[in-house]
């Protein structure tokens, strides 16, 4: 493992322990990481979502650390408060683990900027 993998895998081991002295969970993977980032710009609150709106959930967190690198950008927000987002720059091609890699990057870089979090 190549030391850049492993100074963001520090880091990430940070961040989860981070968030579980926040709310007291430790989320178990990236996954569980999206859907607080997802309840979070939603700003709804934690409450009982639908499979269907768990997955929305997770889209508007990949949407939103993506946004912090300028591949997607906030459209609209509907009538039930949740926000939209458009595609604004190609996404590169991928496999899995690269872009686990670039979530990860992008959730450390939202925490750091939108909870002025330094994570290193």
């Amino acid at each position: 493992m190549l030391k850049k993998d492993l100074d963001l895998e520090k880091r990430w081991g940070k961040l989860l322990l981070g968030i579980n002295d926040l709310v007291g969970k430790k989320p178990s993977d990236l996954n569980g990481v999206l859907f607080l980032i997802g309840v979070q710009e939603l700003g709804q609150g934690n409450k009982n979502f639908s499979k269907e709106q768990k997955q929305d959930l997770m889209h508007i967190a990949i949407c939103k650390v993506l946004s912090l690198a300028g591949f997607y950008e906030l459209d609209y927000i509907d009538q039930d408060g949740w926000p939209h987002w458009k595609l604004i720059k190609k996404l590169p091609h991928f496999n899995m683990l690269e872009q686990e890699k670039l979530l990860k990057i992008q959730v450390l870089e939202y925490f750091e900027q939108e909870f002025q979090i330094e994570i290193k």
